[in-house]
């Protein structure tokens, strides 16, 4: 059913909002949350935390006037619940008739749409560069990105489409010029923000090696190669070609304190090798990958940042509150990183969790193959990111 072919609880239903539900859920409150949609979609995506508790029961369990006894059990009525569901629709309507039966219920407003539409800006204190150094953190599907800016001038890193205003916006705040956009790689998890930004005035940049893909729109944006510099204020923003979780998968040294890896390390994983050529291209990426990380990445002093361009529930965040940890760090901690070729390849291939919702549709239209509109894009990269390996089995003791 669509939202609005819900009828109108009886009842008056409060609201919460998404921003309130995770300042909520990062202050450690215990709450309760009661997700309406179908079984198929919670067990792919849906809210959760340390202190939440979170329960499915899909919507159509309450459109009959008498609901089975069963179904309300599931449901505590000692303690106040949250309802959600994908768009808002379902979820005020089975609040209402919580609310209808006594429960102290609320339902968020927009649904899961809602919740991924929160994007937030944290300092990374940490970075020892020139100029000021942002994460923009997307905890729904766990999507970073980074903001540089020193002497009037700014460069976004793995932006997403969907916030292209609010880069904008942000530049505007800061009072800098919002210079660069640049991408690691052809993502397969999120519709990138490059191509848009560039149609706004800024300058779109892409690896070069990423454009053999089949990049349509290659001729009309800037391509890095490996080595390349781009120059902000006393900052600069240097190319490193890092190939392994895609052929063309490129690095940033951002003014030699953080290395933006995009899907190539996270703080908690290493990348998986099969998006690009798929299961029977993924040993040979895997070995491109660990030759990456061994030679290129590895290489930079221990006190080099690391942020890549997704967080998972196993990542723990520094102490400033932003994915990032030191080269140091991630070698003393997770045995991938000091294990010899042959065992990394046989160990990242083992555990392959799910590719990424829609990702062969996400990649074309990375790749200008595929066009859709804002709303299209949206949903598509609705959902977890999956890009990294699995992190169980890559961690340390």
């Amino acid at each position: 059913m669509n939202p609005e072919d819900f009828p109108t609880p009886d009842v008056e239903v409060e609201t919460t909002t998404p921003g309130a539900l995770k300042d909520r859920i990062d202050a450690g409150e215990d709450l309760t949350l009661l997700d309406a949609r179908m079984q198929s979609e919670y067990e792919e995506w849906h809210i959760d935390g340390e202190s939440v508790t979170s329960i499915n029961v899909p919507y159509f369990e309450f459109l009959d006037e008498e609901i089975d006894e069963d179904v309300l059990d599931e449901i505590p009525a000692d303690s106040e619940v949250t309802v959600l569901c994908a768009k808002g629709g379902a979820s005020e309507y089975v609040a209402g008739t919580l609310a209808e039966r006594g429960y102290d219920v609320d339902h968020l407003e927009d649904g899961m749409n809602g919740w991924a539409s929160i994007y937030e800006a944290v300092e990374i204190t940490d970075y020892n560069g020139a100029g000021t150094l942002l994460q923009y953190q997307r905890p729904s599907s766990g999507c970073l990105g980074y903001l540089l800016y020193d002497g009037g001038e700014a460069a976004i890193i793995d932006p997403l489409r969907a916030f292209t205003d609010r880069y904008l916006d942000d530049a505007e705040d800061l009072g800098v010029d919002l210079q660069y956009a640049l991408d690691t790689h052809v993502h397969a998890d999120h519709i990138s923000g490059v191509r848009e930004l560039d149609n706004d005035g800024v300058e779109g940049v892409i690896p070069e090696a990423a454009v053999d893909r089949g990049v349509t729109y290659a001729d009309q944006l800037t391509t890095a190669e490996d080595g390349d510099s781009f120059e902000l204020g006393d900052a600069t923003i240097e190319t490193v070609y890092t190939p392994g979780h895609t052929t063309g998968m490129t690095s940033y040294l951002v003014d030699g304190s953080l290395l933006a890896t995009g899907d190539g390390l996270f703080i908690e994983s290493v990348a998986r090798p099969d998006l690009e050529e798929g299961d029977e291209g993924a040993p040979d990426a895997a070995r491109m990958l660990y030759e990456s990380l061994q030679e290129r990445v590895l290489t930079l002093p221990d006190e080099t940042l690391i942020g890549g361009a997704h967080f998972s529930d196993a990542a723990e965040p520094a102490a400033d509150g932003t994915y990032t940890a030191l080269i140091g760090e991630l070698v003393a901690n997770m045995d991938a990183l000091t294990m010899d070729e042959d065992e990394f390849v046989e160990l990242i291939l083992s555990d392959m969790p799910p590719r990424p919702a829609n990702y062969e549709e996400i990649i074309a239209t990375n790749l200008g193959q595929n066009a859709v509109d804002d709303n299209e894009a949206f949903a598509l990269e609705l959902g977890p990111n999956n890009c990294a390996a699995s992190q169980e089995s890559l961690a340390g003791d």
